[in-house]
């Protein structure tokens, strides 16, 4: 089969929906399918050997490792890395790719892609089959919502199956879009555990790590993180915080570490690239998690492979993602997760860190 990937979310950004395109497009690719992925062009900032920014426009046809050919269209984003939808303005490229690329089935991802949506609308119109995968969870009574949801409930009308990555993520989508439940399917999210593998000596033998890799913005619960870490450092004297990540809310976690004058218990690493983020997770006794909405959190289930005992929210669809005894859930308040996570860090002591 021919296969078209597409979302306003790919590489270079390097969040769950991005890696999880990028490792369907590997299995399919292995199985012998062709696949493309169609996103939309990027200004990417890197850093050079003199640990200096610069900027690299990603535009035009790339290859990833597969290979897997990468169309980065010359549009440009409106608001988070998110194409202007209008349905018609990207037609002409949109259907010009399909049909270079012989494409078979089109495969969009992530409900507030602009591209995905609209893909599937032309793929309706050229008479392919479409395939759409929901991320996310949304609500019902906020006006983005409410937007969103008319826009989902127009654009599946005519999609031939969907692929939610939790039962929570199959109901939040089945009422909110009013859709057929025969043609929606629940599939969870899975990692190569060959690549997240645990590593003790890596560990700290006289401290306990508790380590936080995810993007520093509102929906990930750093406001929540901003009042758990001073409480934590000052109940437990051998606890420090590794926090991997970037986003809008880094500087509110930068500004409590210098007014709490925790400098030297809270290690900041910036960006991690994905080939990292097991470095970065075996140096670690828990992993916390502290989003305020989640659908599923493949970021847990990274984690647990690598040997940390979880600490997280309990929303949206991660009580689906690890057994009872992995990990600990609490309300998302900073009371109740402190609690939650002053209990994993007693049951850690017990448990052998040394």
């Amino acid at each position: 089969m021919r296969v078209a990937l597409v979302s306003d979310f790919f590489y270079p950004l390097l969040g769950g929906v991005e890696m999880h395109i990028y490792s369907l497009a590997q299995r399919l690719i292995a199985q012998g399918h062709k696949v493309i992925v169609i996103t939309h062009a990027y200004n990417t900032q890197i850093t050079n050997e003199g640990n200096k920014l610069s900027t690299s426009k990603r535009t035009g046809v790339r290859y990833l490792p597969g290979p897997l050919k990468v169309y980065y269209c010359p549009i440009v984003p409106m608001t988070d890395q998110v194409a202007l939808p209008t349905f018609s303005a990207t037609l002409p490229i949109m259907r010009y790719i399909l049909i270079r690329e012989r494409i078979q089935i089109v495969h969009a991802h992530q409900a507030t892609s602009a591209l995905a949506n609209e893909s599937i609308a032309y793929a309706a119109e050229m008479g392919l089959a479409s395939v759409y995968t929901d991320h996310s969870l949304f609500g019902f009574d906020d006006l983005a919502s409410v937007i969103l949801n008319r826009v989902i409930k127009a654009t599946l009308s005519t999609v031939n199956a969907i692929i939610c990555v939790s039962h929570t993520c199959r109901e939040n989508l089945i009422m909110r879009a009013n859709i057929d439940p025969t043609i929606v399917h629940a599939i969870p999210n899975a990692i190569d555990a060959n690549k997240f593998t645990p590593d003790v000596t890596k560990r700290c033998t006289e401290r306990i790590q508790i380590v936080i890799v995810s993007r520093l913005v509102y929906r990930k619960g750093v406001d929540l993180l901003v009042g758990i870490i001073p409480r934590i450092c000052s109940q437990f004297d051998n606890v420090d915080f590794i926090i991997g990540g970037d986003g809008t809310k880094k500087l509110a976690l930068e500004e409590m570490v210098e007014r709490e004058r925790l400098q030297e218990r809270v290690e900041f690493l910036g960006s991690v690239p994905h080939s990292q983020v097991r470095n970065v997770l075996v140096r670690g006794h828990i992993f916390l998690n502290c989003s305020l909405t989640e659908s599923f959190c493949i970021a847990i289930l990274e984690a647990a492979s690598c040997g940390l005992f979880v600490v997280s929210t309990e929303v949206g669809g991660v009580p689906e993602v690890l057994p009872e005894d992995l990990i600990l859930m609490g309300k998302p308040t900073v009371d109740d997760l402190t609690l939650v996570l002053a209990r994993a860090i007693s049951e850690k002591i017990v448990l052998g860190a040394k």
